[in-house]
């Protein structure tokens, strides 16, 4: 077992991560259960319910990018904990609005500290594992969305079963508040990682987050970001709306819903797994794309079959091709730019594919006026990973790169890939 090869100061790193972004799934996903509730409630449009999802989605953009600028500067640690108590604070005052305007603006502002917890821990993560693991770590870090997702399933049917609708949503924002007990963890066991404080003492290296744009790192920031755009594009096209269509358009009470949703999750989690394998065996690019198509060709399946135990069962390999392929992102990521715009590289190019893949729920809701919801789901998918396709097509491979200060040098985009 791999992780019986890593020491406690990178268990430690890879735990905090592992939860910081699990907790940032569940306050994240919560709302996507409670949308079918607040429509009855408050009356919302899918349009409306869209627009909250994609104003968080958006603010996360730019709470992502300004994450990684202030990690490169101020360092991983402190930043990753400002991050986590920014998204369980507007969480938990998610649960005191009263109208479509004000859980608009408390979503959006909970949207910066989502953005930026991915951002800083993948990073975290990355310079702290040596290369040869980078890939399983990423992934193993990566798969505690799936279990946010799964505790939100869990806490929205338990809330369901217990309490009346109009205060079951409330409560499970209230839930939100948890992740900052997360902080004490951190600040006791979480230590910069070695790469980041070698770079802080190499004075040659400032810290310009500009450099990204600069020509040498130009194309790779522009094809990360397209790659993001697709991947983030699809999936938030499918977890967004697919709690709605399985009501809606298959008529599936709170307790079927479930059980179709517990399905997808499990495919995800065994998807991070092996996807984080496969991009250590084969690489990244090929990984993103075989993942990409095999998602692809699912979603349009699962929205075309009938309610029946095909429609459940294949709920497994769809979460395991949709998620799975965000495995390796981190690593990825990490390993195209050097450790003086590492964060800044990295929270740039998932922050702007966020944001504008955030525009997805909000075209699938106005489009879904229009043409079914699943057809509208179906195009939206089909588009994000025909991008991704060729976005990891044109990207440099980058499996068992050794980071520029583990190497003592200057990493540039397509750099000899040192294995």
């Amino acid at each position: 077992m791999w992780l019986k090869q890593t020491n406690t100061n990178e268990r430690r790193a890879m735990l905090a991560a592992f939860a910081g972004y699990g907790l940032d799934g569940f306050d994240f996903l919560i709302y996507t259960f409670i949308i079918p509730t607040l429509i009855t409630l408050w009356g919302m449009s899918k349009a409306e319910a869209g627009y909250i999802a994609s104003a968080a989605l958006i603010t996360s953009s730019a709470g992502g990018w300004a994450a990684g600028v202030m990690a490169d500067r101020f360092g991983r640690v402190r930043i990753l904990q400002v991050t986590v108590i920014w998204f369980a604070a507007f969480t938990f005052l998610s649960g005191f609005t009263h109208s479509y305007g004000q859980l608009l603006f408390t979503r959006a502002m909970q949207g910066f500290g989502f953005g930026g917890e991915w951002a800083v821990g993948s990073v975290l993560v990355a310079e702290t594992i040596e290369a040869r693991h980078r890939g399983k770590a990423s992934g193993l870090v990566q798969s505690s969305w799936s279990v946010g997702w799964a505790a939100a399933a869990l806490a929205f049917w338990a809330a369901s079963a217990l309490l009346p609708a109009e205060l079951a949503w409330k409560v499970l924002f209230w839930i939100g508040i948890l992740p900052a007990l997360l902080i004490i963890y951190i600040r006791r066991n979480v230590r910069e990682p070695a790469v980041y404080s070698a770079m802080c003492a190499r004075r040659s290296q400032t810290t310009d987050f500009l450099d990204i744009f600069r020509p040498a790192l130009l194309p790779t920031t522009i094809l990360a970001t397209l790659l993001a755009t697709g991947m983030l594009g699809a999936y938030y096209s499918v977890t967004t709306w697919l709690p709605t269509f399985l009501e809606t358009e298959r008529h599936l009470s709170t307790t079927d819903r479930t059980g179709y949703l517990m399905m997808v999750i499990a495919g995800s989690m065994a998807g991070y797994w092996v996807s984080a394998w496969v991009s250590d065996g084969m690489g990244r690019r090929r990984s993103f794309i075989l993942f990409a198509c095999c998602a692809a060709v699912l979603i349009l399946i699962y929205l075309r079959m009938p309610v029946s135990g095909g429609m459940l069962l294949i709920g497994f390999p769809l979460g395991f091709f949709v998620l799975g392929i965000f495995a390796c992102m981190g690593a990825c990521f990490s390993e195209l730019f050097p450790s003086n715009v590492r964060g800044s590289g990295q929270g740039f190019c998932y922050s702007v594919g966020r944001a504008i893949g955030a525009a997805c729920p909000a075209l699938i809701g106005a489009w879904s006026t229009h043409v079914s919801l699943a057809q509208s789901i179906g195009a939206m998918t089909a588009g994000a990973y025909a991008l991704v396709v060729a976005a990891a097509w044109a990207l440099p491979e980058t499996r068992g790169r050794v980071l520029d200060a583990e190497a003592g040098v200057r990493m540039e985009p397509g750099a000899p890939i040192q294995v």
